[in-house]
């Protein structure tokens, strides 16, 4: 990383956090105050064959869209940009050819149509894996790939034999990040973090920068159709004068190497010392903190992965649809015109009014939150969501807590199995991203955890922060000892008492609800294959 130790907290970073439900495009000052943003949505096209897609182009049409809107709004602002920071969704695939344009649409992280595939190529007897990949993946890279398929070496393998149009015009898979990055500055790059979740580089130590031989062999592809890798935290290219025109920027201004959410969301939560835990909702749920070293659980799909901090680990979990199901709560549950609120309309804010309504552990019926199966800390694609405990006196508000608790209770689990894989309590958590927004939801997960959660402030924009944040790191225009001053809590939420007695005895049946139903899911997965 640089050196530059210049204080310029007014200095500005074109930040952008690339989600699975589109891109925000923001104006990051270097003390964290957030100048601009705009959110650009894009609904990912899903299947039930397992699919999960975005067309790539989108994407940037919605980063232009968006940094011109906001760029044009604080000209200013726009002028003292000393860097691009991407961050985003990873363990996407996007297939590119050799001037970075996308021949094919992006398998995003939820796609599974690669399980068979995957675990043909890397299967067998040992935690379903073949002895020597489990071996040499976790030996060298701290992890190992998904047999689900819903990662790159399930997306990799599913384009490759399924879909040989888009095979044949393929010079490299790249991730979402890595494309974005490409568009600001033409060159193909990546990184040992934007591509960690491939499990195809040595992570015994930091700063690789080269791919593994025997773990790309296993994976099945040559390192040529990777993206060549440079240093994490170095400078991948500048701005293109197209780029620069497209979005207000000046161009040369430095790109720096991508950042995968998880890195990002670290920085920007404030919570970057070791142990000191946050957790993300937003349309996948996380719990995190950075680690001294390796870790690694693959039954329970978590395992430390290299930094953004060069001598830190930070662990790596993922439940698949914890926004999902709030947003899929309210297209069945709410329409503009079922005279649920007034004025009538379908909004997040409507589900939250309801949700209070309802009391703790409502009304006994209790959801399990797996609508498109679950990564952490069980990996099971075929697990599905339901509805357990409901009555003829059930409530449509104590069904919209129940999904909100449900996610509450996964979340829960999750924390409790990586408090368990590091053998070291998080304590009390930040919490962040869109979920964090709803006071109700925040005050379901105190009570569901029996501990405090503290909600930083702009929990939306949490990730562009600290993208921003490692832009300054970068170029050396920040400390690290800088960050948790520039993160202020901008509420804290305390269990109730009562509530939490409630949610400890729901907790223990739905840590039960998986070990009960997945032969059941099983089976009924083959009926429709």
């Amino acid at each position: 990383m640089g050196t530059r130790t210049d204080s310029a907290d007014d200095a500005v970073v074109l930040a952008v956090d690339l989600g699975t439900g589109g891109p925000k495009t923001a104006l990051v000052r270097l003390d964290g105050t957030i100048v601009a943003s705009a959110h650009e949505r894009i609904e990912p096209t899903v299947g039930a064959d397992g699919s999960a897609t975005q067309e790539p182009q989108q994407w940037w049409d919605a980063v232009c869209a968006g940094a011109t809107s906001i760029t044009s709004a604080h000209p200013d602002a726009a002028q003292r940009v000393i860097a691009v920071a991407v961050t985003g969704q990873w363990g996407s695939t996007v297939p590119v050819d050799r001037d970075g344009t996308a021949v094919g649409d992006c398998l995003l992280w939820m796609d599974s149509r690669g399980g068979e595939l995957a675990r043909n190529q890397i299967g067998g007897p040992v935690e379903g894996f073949a002895p020597r990949a489990i071996i040499e993946f976790l030996r060298r890279t701290g992890g190992a790939p998904s047999l689900a398929g819903n990662d790159p070496l399930g997306h990799r393998l599913w384009i490759l034999n399924h879909e040989p149009a888009v095979a044949a015009r393929t010079a490299h898979f790249i991730e979402p990040l890595d494309y974005l990055n490409a568009r600001f500055c033409g060159r193909i790059a990546a990184s040992q973090t934007s591509m960690l979740l491939s499990w195809l580089t040595d992570n015994r130590s930091t700063g690789v920068t080269t791919y593994d031989p025997a773990l790309v062999a296993m994976a099945g592809i040559t390192t040529d159709q990777l993206p060549p890798l440079v240093p994490t935290g170095s400078v991948v290219g500048t701005v293109l004068d197209s780029a620069a025109a497209a979005t207000g920027i000046p161009a040369g201004v430095p790109v720096v190497t991508a950042l995968p959410d998880l890195l990002s969301a670290t920085l920007g939560s404030g919570a970057i010392a070791a142990y000191e835990g946050h957790m993300a909702i937003s349309t996948s749920s996380w719990v995190s903190c950075h680690v001294p070293g390796k870790k690694t659980s693959i039954g329970k799909q978590m395992a430390s992965i290299p930094s953004a901090l060069d001598d830190y680990y930070v662990l790596a979990n993922n439940h698949d649809t914890s926004g999902v199901c709030v947003e899929w709560a309210r297209n069945l549950l709410v329409t503009a015109d079922d005279g649920l609120t007034t004025p009538a309309k379908a909004s997040f804010a409507d589900l939250d009014a309801v949700a209070a309504t309802a009391s703790s552990g409502s009304g006994g019926v209790l959801f399990a939150p797996w609508l498109k199966g679950e990564r952490s800390p069980v990996a099971d694609a075929d697990l599905r969501g339901g509805f357990h405990g409901m009555s003829l006196s059930t409530t449509r508000a104590d069904i919209v807590r129940a999904v909100l608790e449900g996610v509450a209770h996964n979340n829960r689990w999750l924390l409790e199995e990586s408090e368990s894989v590091l053998r070291h309590s998080l304590g009390e958590l930040r919490v962040l991203g869109g979920g964090a927004v709803s006071d109700v939801w925040c005050q379901i997960h105190a009570d569901v955890f029996g501990r405090r959660i503290h909600r930083v402030e702009a929990p939306l924009y949490t990730n562009v922060r600290g993208a921003a944040f490692f832009a300054g790191l970068c170029l050396g225009m920040l400390q690290r000892d800088q960050i948790p001053a520039r993160v202020a809590i901008e509420r804290t939420f305390r269990p109730d008492p009562a509530a939490r007695a409630i949610h400890d005895g729901m907790h223990r049946e739905f840590t039960q609800l998986h070990k009960i139903e997945r032969k059941m899911y099983h089976r009924i997965a083959k009926l429709l294959r």
